[in-house]
């Protein structure tokens, strides 16, 4: 066996992360916090920083720039709801434009200039707000909001108009909500609804509105951010904000692109130290919806399979529809923390429990078997032909009577469970009446979770207008599908903050020795060869084949005579991407005279093909292992990932692989490979052994620190195949493309 390298990065990956991290800051959610101003490898930051929001959405004064009180001109409805909205939050306002003395009885100002105080915020309603800036910035105004459209959302030169804009507001130290927005920010929220809030975030106004509803069922929402183009203030802004709010339980998004990833990464991570829950929909699943988007908002969608990654990687509960970000959302931010993740499913119709169980299970949920002494308790209320080991079939007629809130306090009383989930098909008064209250009553007592799916799709009901959506502890669904995905998504949620360490608290902070090696191998803007390709990867400790580059048959056989028989030969050159569709490997070669023809067979081959080479490789044959790539390539939103998969000549055939954006470290490197399809040919099929998973996990991380070291330097990596050797053996980068920019 040649020497592994396996079993030493992670313990030297960690000395350096606890070298050059910081220590705790007071008050830390989770983890080692990185500074404030923290820089990684790279340059690029390790903090996101919290925009002071509090003056936007409670400012002291506000400007209306273009105001008008002249019936049946757009900017007089928009100012009427402006002043009845600065009157709920404590605002003055000041009027602006240059040919009215009065609006609606207040005090005009002839422009920004003549302002009587400093404003913290100006809503432009004006069809460019670009001339605006640099006098708005002499005012030293605070916030500015653009409604006006025909910008990045119409095409190339709306997207340069954006730029000026953009590049204005940076050079004014002002920030910009828009443009492209819209007044949802000044909606009325109720102030009647108590507990933890929704703050909700959207990119097109209209698909937030089903969520600002929420609150006519009780569900309240403490903050609407309608980005718009997102010419300054993002998404990410918004999210970092709203995690450090005490009365936001939940942030609900709907993103149709991401202006910055880096920002997104950053805002989730502060959100998922606070262990606040953000839930989003991000269109652009496909190729139908990415260009939608983009007409809609101008913005960069990413690949869909690199976002949904990011998303996991911290913590973001990504969901498809409105219905479901609705119901998740409502969830997350009301629930408790769960005491267990065991769900029980109890209904009055053994149908019904199977059907849900059936369901519940298959989304990933744990539906544990009630103990036998749970089982003969709820049999004294319960008929002993009905099952209750979960599902718990009542059969009906408890539920009539005392018997009823029994076996629901019964069911809750069990260490095990942490969700109580009742579906209801559909109203059968009186007896849906009275397990309505029971249900209700008992969450009142409890520390448990408990939800109940009303199925009818009347919803006029007493039982679900007044007794559970009265109920403020009681989570009430309309589907089952919503209902699994919701719980999924709050039992998820708390397993991941509760360990969470930020990915960002991981990142190096300094090149490592090997990146000075690195950078002399680099040639900018050209492919290297295979074995230029290996040096690079030796550099970072990357394990490879004993090797020689040779340029003569007789320098050929002495390099074999020293690597060892059998040898792999193989033709080197700098445009070599797929040798072995054109015939430029030979494996198994066992003699010199083998070598001999192998050397001038590849050679004959390269003239004939037209292949300029700068040798031939003669290569130690390794052991048969299972073959793995592992990989960085560029996203247009998030930059250098990192991607690991089923190897070999089938890669692009197979599909199966995982992929991470850096930083992340040995845990979020191991559930990579927990999320390959192939993840048991890992463990060993058909009397197979086990391969070194641990010497896997070490080159995904080197890969990883030479995504983060190289940057923008490295356009594309592949090490394909990457032989992954049994059990304690190591892992060897059989060949190796790599492509400079």
């Amino acid at each position: 066996m040649l020497g592994s390298t396996h079993g030493t990065l992670t313990t030297d990956f960690r000395a350096r992360v606890v070298a050059c991290g910081e220590q705790p800051r007071p008050g830390a959610v989770h983890g080692t916090a990185a500074a404030e101003g923290d820089l990684d490898v790279s340059g690029r930051p390790l903090h996101a920083p919290v925009p002071d929001l509090d003056r936007f959405f409670r400012p002291e004064s506000l400007a209306v720039v273009g105001a008008s009180d002249a019936e049946g001109r757009p900017n007089t409805g928009i100012t009427r709801q402006l002043i009845a909205w600065a009157e709920r939050v404590g605002a003055r306002v000041h009027p602006v434009h240059p040919t009215r003395e009065s609006v609606f009885g207040l005090p005009c100002s002839a422009s920004v200039a003549d302002l009587p105080e400093q404003v913290d915020l100006a809503v432009l309603l004006v069809a460019d707000p670009l001339p605006l800036i640099d006098e708005l910035a002499e005012a030293k105004v605070k916030f500015a909001v653009a409604f006006a459209s025909g910008f990045a959302e119409t095409g190339e030169d709306g997207a340069a108009a954006q730029e000026r804009l953009a590049a204005a507001v940076r050079r004014s130290g002002m920030r910009l909500l828009g443009p492209n927005t819209n007044l949802n920010a000044f909606e009325r929220f109720r102030e009647d609804l108590e507990g933890p809030a929704i703050a909700l975030i959207t990119q097109s106004g209209h698909q937030g509105r089903p969520l600002f509803a929420l609150q006519e069922l009780g569900i309240r929402l403490s903050h609407w951010a309608p980005t718009g183009n997102e010419a300054d203030l993002e998404a990410a802004d918004f999210i970092a904000y709203f995690a450090e709010r005490p009365e936001v339980g939940a942030v609900a998004c709907y993103l149709e692109g991401l202006k910055d990833g880096r920002s997104f990464l950053l805002a989730a991570d502060r959100a998922a130290r606070a262990r606040v829950p953000v839930v989003a929909v991000k269109v652009g699943r496909t190729e139908t919806g990415a260009r939608t988007a983009a007409s809609h908002t101008g913005k960069l969608t990413g690949a869909d399979q690199v976002v949904d990654a990011a998303m996991r990687q911290y913590g973001v509960i990504r969901v498809d529809g409105l219905d479901e970000l609705q119901d998740t959302s409502a969830l997350l931010a009301r629930a408790r923390p769960p005491v267990a993740d065991g769900v029980v499913v109890y209904s009055i119709s053994g149908g019904t429990g199977a059907h849900f169980a059936d369901l519940a299970t298959a989304a990933g949920l744990t539906l544990p078997t009630l103990s036998a002494a749970k089982q003969a308790e709820l049999h004294e209320w319960i008929p002993p032909y009905l099952n209750v080991a979960n599902p718990v079939d009542n059969g009906g007629h408890p539920v009539g009577d005392w018997r009823g809130r029994k076996i629901i306090d019964a069911i809750l009383a069990d260490p095990a469970v942490g969700v109580l989930i009742c579906p209801i098909t559909g109203p059968f008064p009186p007896m849906s009446d009275k397990l309505a209250r029971d249900l209700v009553e008992a969450a009142e007592e409890t520390d448990k979770l408990v939800c109940v799916v009303w199925g009818s799709p009347v919803g006029t009901e007493a039982a679900y207008r007044e007794t559970l959506l009265g109920s403020s502890r009681v989570a009430t669904f309309r589907t089952f599908a919503n209902c699994i995905g919701a719980v999924r998504a709050h039992l998820a949620h708390h397993r991941f903050t509760s360990s969470y360490r930020s990915p960002f608290d991981e990142a190096p902070r300094v090149p490592s020795p090997s990146f000075r090696k690195a950078q002399a191998l680099m040639r900018p803007g050209r492919q290297l060869s295979e074995h230029a390709a290996k040096q690079l990867l030796r550099a970072y400790g990357i394990r490879v084949p004993r090797e020689q580059l040779v340029t003569s048959a007789a320098a050929a056989v002495r390099a074999a005579g020293q690597v060892g028989y059998p040898v792999v030969m193989k033709a080197s050159g700098t445009h070599l991407a797929h040798k072995t569709e054109l015939g430029l490997v030979k494996v198994g070669l066992t003699s010199a005279s083998q070598v001999r023809d192998a050397y001038r067979e590849l050679t004959d081959i390269a003239r004939y093909e037209d292949v300029e080479l700068d040798g031939v490789l003669v290569c130690q044959m390794v052991a048969r292992g299972v073959e793995m790539v592992v990989g960085v390539t560029h996203d247009a939103l998030f930059g250098p990932t990192v991607t690991v998969g089923l190897g070999g000549v089938l890669v692009e055939v197979l599909g199966d692989a995982a992929v991470r954006v850096p930083p992340f470290g040995e845990e979020q490197a191991r559930d990579m490979l927990d999320e390959l399809r192939g993840r048991a040919l890992l463990e060993g099929v058909r009397g197979g052994p086990p391969v070194d998973v641990d010497a896997l996990v070490e080159v995904v991380l080197r890969v990883q620190r030479m995504a983060l070291e190289l940057g923008g330097d490295l356009a594309e990596l592949d090490i394909n195949p990457l032989m992954v050797l049994p059990r304690g053996q190591g892992a060897v980068a059989l060949d190796a493309l790599v492509v400079c920019s």
